[in-house]
Order: C-alpha cells, then structure tokens, then sequence
C-alpha cells in the first residue's frame, strides 16, 4: 500500500468544501443540490481527491459516516453517459462500467437509491441486481443497456454464468461492507467476479473493520491502495459518540413490557428492534402491533415483497418501529431513527457495532439499548472489553424499575400499551405489497407469511447453487430452517399422525374400513362385523 491516511483536517474543513470544489461533475453536484446535499462528510472529503483521480482505495470508517457517496460519486463522475458525445464511440455501449457489490439485498436497494439520487440530471441507467426478485425484468435491463449495476454476490454469479451479465468493460469495481461479505461467506464469489472484469480497473473497497482475509483479498485485487481512515478528532471510540449505549440485565418474559414502554419516551422516533432468530422478530412485532403500536417484521422467512414493504413503510414513517433480524443490519439508512433496540445479546462486537451504527447518522443523535440475559453475561463482559464500554455488569432492569423511566425519559405512569389518542401511524397494509415475480415462492399469500415466504424448489435450484439464498439473511449449519408460522400449522400436526393419511392435496383423510367375515370349519357364522382389518 503506497499511502495512509489518517488525518482528521477533512472533519475541520467539511462546512467551508461543497462537492463543486473537488471537481465534481456539475450534473451531480446540481442533483446533490436538489436533495439537500451540499458539503461533504470527512469519509467523502478525504475519499473523493483520492479517488477522482483514478487511484484505488480502502476505506475505513465507523457505520452511518457516509461511506455510499464516497464511492458513489467518483463512479459516477468517471462514468460516460449516454447523454455524453463519447458514448457511441465507445467499444461496448450499454455494458456495465462500474459495479458495486454489497452482501444483502436490503443495502443493495438503499445504496441504488442513493446513487439514483446523484445521477438524477446525468442520465445514468442504473441496475440493482440481487435475489428473491424474478430474473427477467434483471435481464431486460442488462440486454437494454445500464452503465452501473449494483448487486448481491449469488444473483451476480447467477447472471454471468448464464452469460446475461458483462462485466469485461467494467472499469471501476466497488466492494462495499466487505468485512460482513467475509462474514457470510461470499469472498469467493466476490473474487470470481473481480477476476472477470479487465486487469487495469480502479478498485475501491470500504469496510467498518480489516480482518486479515479482506486485507489479503485487496493485496491481490488493488494496485497501491491508499488507506483512509476517516475518524472524528474528539471520537476515540469504536462506537460513535452521537450515540447514547445503555445496556441492562432484563428477564426475558418483562422485555416486551419494557420495549413498549421505551416506546413511550419522549422524542422517540423511528425505532429498531433487532433480534437473534426470525421466530423472535415476528412475535415481537405482533405483541406490539396487539399493544396499539405501528410495527412491521422484517426477517428471512419473508418473501422480498413483504420485505421491502416494511423497509418501504418504515421510510414513509407509516410505520415507526421495525423488528428486524440482522438482515436490516446493514440495509437501513434512515437519518432520524432514534432508538435501537437489541433484544438479546449480541453474538459480538463487529454485529454491536453495525446494529447501533442504524442510529445518530448524518450528525444526528441516538440511543442504542441492550437487554442481557443472565445466561450471556460471559459473552457480554468480552463483548464490554473488546469495545470499552465499561459496563461490565449491567443493571438489573424491569418495567416497573425507577431507572427505566429516567434514562430514557419515560413519562411517569407510562404502561405497557399504546393510548389510542396517540396511533398516529397508518401501519404496513397501508403500504403497497409489490409482486415482483419472487423465486422460490411456496405459498399463496394468505399463508405464513404475507406473500408466501421463501424456499421452494426456485430459489433452491438458483441460490443454493451460489449462495444467493444468504443474500440479507444468516443461515444455521449452512442451511436456512424453515419453522411453522402459525397456530394452525402445529394444531394439525397430531391430527395427520392418528390413524390417518395424507392425500397429494394435504389433506387428512381416515383408512378406509374393511368387514371381516367370521368361519368355522368352512362355514361363516353370524353376520360380517365392521373392523378395521388385522
């Protein structure tokens, strides 16, 4: 690596520097200017001298600093547009010139929304390319021509197989969150991608943390890195001061009274949830929803429409609080969420520190709060070490504790529902459920889940194959699990297993009766009796 920067003089100079100053296409600049974006943040500052002038790039920053334009925009300002007089001259118009890569669906829509955004008077056709969506309208896409696409690993591996996607005339490779793309398993599909595209490229790669297999992967595929640090000079911390951290010990039948009474604090807004398993998300969201507060799910057993209907109508503010599994980890860039909430212990540091990073983003404030059960102490004071909280013992926490109310200034008498005076918010059925034609569908959308879940023979024969099916989503052992979702699910389970069998339809249907005919030496005796044979 040739150079690194750690300096903080970007965080000094932020307010005085407009993107204009660094050379900024005035298309992007009067995009930016158009959505209320103006000045740089240090991570955007430091990056784009660097970066606009064609040299690869690791960039290290806290989550929730501004890392997506920092990339963003040199790949768009080194882009030729089909507007540009260059563009019919070039060897292949219409095939992709920079692509992106991210490890889940859910960033993959937030990042393409964020470079939609800055391109919006430069005409550049932009793809988004990930799983749980039908191939078709992607291929279209590509066939009639994109300069930027923006995609999940197994869904990229799946369309350059099928040779749908080129990538010989990318000219700029951007890998985003690469430590989580480490941590699901995708760095081999990461570098067989980066092996298809020309040998003389630009090379950005942006991550939170640099584990050892990351660093090596960019030894391989970049050409004299600068390192860039961007830090706050009075932010020594790993976590980001704008965020308030409580952690407390609570029991794990008064959590959901807690939450809801969290709920309640003043100057709450928008809020997340994040659980350990899919079963825990959907159940948290209904006891809220059953206490009068506008919750949504959102986890890997859903369908992709029912997931990026809740992200849709929790950006829209029709839904305030979003209970989340570790898919929306690092998906979710909204400005003004204001609490985060860790149901359970986090499983470690890196997984703390993108969950809490969902909040105080673009200089806001935040507050962050942890429930430990007795049984993750352990697993907490090496989680309080690695990070330097200095809470090696957190409180003991009930909903009726005094510190409760204080800490996070809860109005005395505050209980565990939802005054109807104050159900503002419209909920998730006012918000659109979009049928994007979803692989692997199972069921119709009056089961389980509200557009029939995943799995099923599609997604098993396309994701399993490239690892599209951990897109957004942890699996265990390697595979992902499927529960019952209902009452009725588990009701029906004794029925099928007493004395009966199941039809190809599903359903249970008795044996059949058969006589049986008494004799006696030759002769029948009596009338045949019913039984059910021998």
């Amino acid at each position: 690596m040739d150079g690194s920067i750690s300096s903080t003089e970007a965080a000094r100079h932020e307010e005085k520097e407009t993107f204009a100053s660094f050379g900024v296409h005035h298309e992007i600049v009067s995009s930016l200017t158009e959505a209320g974006i103006t000045h740089p943040f240090p991570i955007q500052a430091m990056t784009l001298p660097i970066a606009l002038t064609g040299h690869d790039i690791i960039g290290q920053a806290k989550t929730g600093t501004g890392k997506t334009l920092g990339f963003g925009i040199p790949a768009l300002n080194r882009i030729i547009s089909p507007k540009d007089e260059a563009f019919e001259s070039m060897a292949a118009p219409g095939a992709p010139q920079a692509m992106v890569i991210v490890p889940t669906r859910e960033l993959a829509v937030q990042v393409a929304s964020d470079l939609t955004t800055a391109s919006k008077h430069r005409g550049i056709r932009i793809a988004t390319i990930y799983g749980g969506r039908a191939y078709e309208p992607q291929i279209d896409a590509l066939q009639k021509g994109v300069e930027l696409i923006v995609g999940t690993p197994g869904r990229l591996i799946d369309l350059l197989k099928q040779r749908h996607l080129n990538v010989k005339h990318v000219r700029m490779v951007i890998l985003d969150e690469a430590d989580e793309m480490l941590d699901l398993g995708f760095l081999p599909d990461v570098e067989t991608l980066i092996a298809g595209t020309p040998a003389v490229r630009q090379t950005l790669l942006f991550s939170a943390t640099m584990p050892g297999p990351v660093v090596a992967m960019a030894r391989r595929y970049m050409t004299q890195p600068t390192h860039i640090r961007a830090a706050d000079p009075d932010d020594e911390g790993l976590t980001k001061r704008d965020i308030r951290q409580l952690i407390y010990r609570a029991h794990n039948l008064d959590k959901t009274e807690v939450v809801a009474r969290i709920l309640q604090a003043k100057g709450r807004g928008r809020t997340i949830i994040f659980t350990k398993t899919k079963r825990t998300a959907a159940k948290v969201a209904e006891e809220l929803v059953d206490r009068g507060f506008a919750a949504a799910a959102i986890h890997g057993d859903l369908g992709q429409g029912a997931r990026e209907q809740a992200l849709r109508a929790f950006r829209n503010n029709k839904v305030d609080v979003l209970v989340a599994t570790d898919v929306a980890a690092r998906g979710i860039d909204v400005d003004d969420v204001t609490h985060v909430i860790n149901y359970q212990c986090v499983e470690d540091e890196k997984i703390y520190l993108h969950r809490v990073g969902r909040t105080g983003r673009a200089g806001n404030k935040g507050t962050a709060v942890t429930f430990v059960d007795w049984d993750d102490m352990p697993r907490w004071g090496l989680i309080n070490k690695a990070l330097g909280l200095s809470v090696p013992e957190p409180i003991e926490t009930y909903s009726s504790s005094p510190h409760l109310y204080t800490d996070l200034d809860i109005p005395e008498g505050t209980k565990g529902r939802l005054p109807r005076s104050k159900r503002t918010h419209a909920g998730i059925d006012a918000e659109v459920l979009e049928d994007l034609g979803e692989t692997g569908k199972r069921n119709s959308p009056k089961s389980g889940s509200r557009d029939g879940g995943r799995g099923g023979r599609g997604e098993r024969n396309s994701g399993a194959r490239t690892g599209e099916k951990r897109d957004g989503e942890r699996t265990e052992g390697g595979r992902s699990r499927r529960r019952p979702s209902s009452a009725a699910s588990s009701s029906e389970a004794p029925a099928a297993s007493e004395g009966t069998s199941e039809t190809a339809e599903g359903a249970a249907r008795p044996r059949r009766n058969r006589s049986r005919t008494r004799r006696r030496n030759g002769e029948v005796v009596g009338q045949p009796e019913a039984g059910t044979g021998e």
